[in-house]
C-alpha cells in the first residue's frame, strides 16, 4: 500500500475544488464578475486578478516633492514668531535689523546690546528645534539642525503620499498604485484611467486656502508706487478685472480647520463650492465676519484670490460659499481639493507615461496565446514521455494554474505583463518536479522493484531534490519582490505563487492522484512508464 490517508486525499480535493472555484471569475465579463462579487461576503470568491498598467492602461507618474518649500515655510513663519517674541517682551526689545531669513538661517538684530541675553533667552523659546546663536556683529542667528530638516522633509513626504492617495480615491479610480520612491519621490500608476490630464492638475495643485482680509488703507498702485504697509502684500488675482489685491499677511482662517466641501451653486445659479469649519474655524470666522462688516474678505487658493466678497453681515454658523468664474467640473475638482486637504508642498511630475487600453488588449491577448501555448506543449511532452502519468501530471498542472490564478485574485494582487511571463515560467517550473519524480521510479522499476515500491521511493527520494530547488527559486523571488520595482515585483509575486502552488500540486496533488489509481490494490502486478515497465514473472 501506498498509505496515503483519505484525509490527505480529500484535503487536497478540496483545496483544488476551492482553486478551481475562486479562480473561475476570471473567465468571466468584467460586468459579470463585478455583479457576483457585489452580493458575495468579502471572503467568498467574485474578486478577478487585477490588470496593472501594461495590461489595462492608464498613466503612470513619477512625482517630487519640493520638500525644500517646507523648510522655507518653517523659516518664514519662523521670522513672525521672532518679531512677536521681541516685541512681547516688558518693556519691549527693538530690533534692527528686522527679523528676516538668509539662506537656511532666520537673522535679527536688537537696539539694545544690554539686553542681549534676556532675547537670546527669548529666542530659544521660539522653537526648540532651532538653535540659536549670536554673531560677531552683535546679530542673532536661528537655524534648523539637520536632523530636524530631515525630519520635515520625511513628514512632508508622508503627508504627500497620504493626500495623493485621498485626492486619487475620490476620482473613483480603481486599485491605483500610490508608492514611496527614495527620500522625496512617490510613484503613482492609475490603470484604467481615461482622463489623465484631469489627474495631473488635481496632483499639481497644492489647493491650500487661505481666507484674509484685504488691506483697503492704500490702493494696490499706490502701494507698488509708494511702498507696501508692514504686514500686508500684493497677490495675484484669478479675476481679469482686478488682477491684484493688496492684502493682510496674517490669516485669519485656514483650510486646515475645514471638515467638509461640496460642490453647490450660487443665488444666480453659477457653480460654486459650500464650505464647512470646525468649531475653531467657525468661531474665528465668525469673529472676523463680525468685526468687519463692509469690508473685503479674499479667499486665497495657492497664493491666488479666487474671489474677494464684501462681508454684508457677520457670518456665524462656521460655513459659506466660494464664488468665481467656476464651471461645473472646475467646482467638483476644487471641492474634492478642499476635502483631501492641502499639499505641504508643491509635487513636480518627472517622469509621465501613457498606456492605451488597445495596446494593453493586445498585451493580454499575447499573454494569453504565450501560456496556452507553453500548456499545449508541456502537456504533450509530458503524455508522450510518461503515458499515464503524463496525464496525471497535466491534470496537477491544470489545478495548480487554478490554485495560482486564485491565490492572485484573492489577494488582489496586480498582473503585469513580466507577471504573465512568470506564469508561463510557472507552467514548465510545474511539471519539472514531476519529471525528477517519475525518472526516480523508472530508476527503481529498473532495479527491479516493485510496482508499489517504486511509487513510494520514486516520491520519497526526490523530495530533497524538488525542496533544494523551488527554495533557491523563491529565495531569488523574494530578493527580486524586495530590491525590484513596478513590473519586477509583479514577475517576482506570480513566480513565488507558482513554485508554492506547483509544489502543492505536483508532491501532493500528484499523489493522492497515483494513490487513488493504485493504492486501493493491495498488490500492483504491472506498472509501465515512460517505456520502463515491470510485469510479473
Amino acid at each position: 500500500m501506498l498509505q496515503f490517508p483519505t484525509w490527505k486525499k480529500a484535503l487536497v480535493a478540496t483545496i483544488c475544488a476551492l482553486g478551481v472555484l475562486y479562480a473561475s471569475p476570471n473567465f468571466l465579463a468584467e460586468e459579470t464578475a463585478q455583479s457576483i462579487e457585489s452580493w458575495m461576503p468579502d471572503w467568498g470568491p467574485g474578486k478577478q486578478v487585477n490588470l496593472g498598467l501594461d495590461l489595462r492602461g492608464g498613466s503612470y507618474l513619477l512625482l517630487e516633492v519640493q520638500s525644500s518649500v517646507v523648510v522655507k515655510e518653517r523659516l518664514e513663519s519662523t521670522v513672525d514668531a521672532v518679531r512677536q517674541a521681541l516685541l512681547g517682551a516688558q518693556p519691549q526689545i527693538g530690533y534692527r535689523p528686522p527679523p528676516h531669513v538668509e539662506g537656511d538661517t532666520v537673522v535679527v538684530g536688537i537696539l539694545d546690546p544690554q539686553r542681549a541675553a534676556e532675547a537670546m533667552a527669548l529666542l530659544r523659546g521660539v522653537d526648540s528645534q532651532m538653535t540659536v546663536t549670536q554673531n560677531e556683529d552683535g546679530t542673532f542667528s536661528l537655524r534648523y539642525g539637520e536632523q530636524a530638516i530631515q525630519d520635515f522633509k520625511r513628514n512632508a513626504l508622508n503627508q504627500s503620499i497620504e493626500i495623493v492617495r485621498r485626492r486619487i480615491d475620490a476620482t473613483g479610480t480603481r486599485e491605483p498604485v500610490i508608492q514611496r520612491q527614495g527620500e522625496d519621490r512617490i510613484l503613482v500608476q492609475l490603470p484604467g484611467v481615461d482622463d489623465p490630464e484631469r489627474i495631473k492638475d488635481l496632483l499639481g495643485k497644492t489647493a491650500k486656502l487661505t481666507f484674509r482680509m484685504v488691506d483697503d488703507s492704500i490702493s494696490v498702485e499706490e502701494a507698488r508706487s509708494r511702498g507696501v504697509p508692514p504686514g500686508s502684500e500684493i497677490v495675484e488675482s484669478r479675476d481679469a478685472y482686478r488682477p491684484a489685491y493688496l492684502l493682510k499677511k496674517r490669516v485669519v482662517v485656514s483650510g486646515e480647520n475645514l471638515v467638509d466641501a461640496q460642490p453647490s451653486f450660487d443665488q444666480d445659479n453659477r457653480p460654486a463650492v459650500s464650505f464647512r469649519f470646525d468649531a475653531v474655524g467657525a468661531r474665528k470666522f465668525g469673529q472676523t465676519t463680525q468685526e468687519n462688516v463692509g469690508r473685503l474678505f479674499a479667499i486665497v487658493l495657492d497664493d491666488k484670490v479666487i474671489s474677494a466678497p464684501r462681508i454684508q453681515t457677520a457670518i456665524l454658523g462656521g460655513s459659506g460659499i466660494i464664488t468665481g468664474n467656476f464651471t461645473t467640473q472646475s467646482a467638483q475638482d476644487l471641492a474634492l481639493l478642499l476635502r483631501a486637504g492641502a499639499l505641504p508642498a508643491p509635487l513636480q511630475i518627472l517622469e509621465e507615461r501613457t498606456v492605451g487600453p488597445g495596446l494593453g488588449r493586445d498585451s493580454v491577448e499575447a499573454g494569453k496565446i504565450a501560456s496556452i501555448l507553453g500548456l499545449v506543449f508541456v502537456v504533450a511532452f509530458m503524455v508522450a514521455a510518461y503515458g499515464l502519468f503524463g496525464l496525471f501530471a497535466n491534470v496537477a498542472l491544470v489545478f495548480n494554474i487554478s490554485l495560482l490564478v486564485a491565490a492572485l485574485s484573492v489577494l488582489q494582487a496586480t498582473l503585469t505583463l513580466p507577471g504573465i511571463a512568470g506564469i508561463v515560467l510557472t507552467v514548465g517550473m510545474a511539471v519539472d518536479a514531476n519529471v525528477l519524480i517519475f525518472e526516480r521510479i523508472r530508476e527503481e522499476l529498473r532495479n527491479g522493484n516493485t510496482p508499489q515500491a517504486s511509487i513510494r521511493a520514486g516520491y520519497d527520494k526526490a523530495f530533497s531534490t524538488i525542496a533544494d530547488a523551488n527554495i533557491t527559486t523563491l529565495i531569488a523571488a523574494f530578493v527580486l519582490f524586495l530590491f525590484g520595482t513596478g513590473p519586477i515585483k509583479g514577475f517576482a509575486v506570480t513566480l513565488a505563487f507558482g513554485i508554492i502552488t506547483s509544489m502543492f500540486t505536483a508532491i501532493v496533488g500528484t499523489r493522492a492522484i497515483v494513490d487513488w489509481i493504485y493504492g486501493g490494490r493491495k498488490q500492483v502486478s504491472s506498472l509501465s512508464i515512460g517505456g520502463v515497465s515491470h510485469a510479473p514473472g
